[in-house]
């Protein structure tokens, strides 16, 4: 009965030790360069601008994908 409560995990996820590592001991990446969470703000500003780029490159893709399909439909 207890077993059908549990939740399933995959193999990799490991139990509470190495959650507890994670979470305490190894903390947040500091002092890496291009982190999200690295300690300086230039580090935080220059991934938030790749994302913003990554973001408008997939909408240009779409639009010009929507424009071919629409072009293959009226032609």
């Amino acid at each position: 009965m207890s077993e059908d409560a549990k939740e399933s995990r995959s193999a990799g996820e490991g139990g509470r030790f190495l959650r507890f590592a994670y979470k305490y001991l190894a903390g947040p990446a500091e002092g890496v360069s291009n982190a999200v969470y690295g300690g300086s703000t230039e580090a935080r500003e220059g991934w938030k601008r790749d994302l913003e780029n990554r973001k408008r490159y997939s909408r240009e893709q779409r639009e010009r994908r929507r424009a071919e399909r629409e072009a293959r439909r009226d032609g």
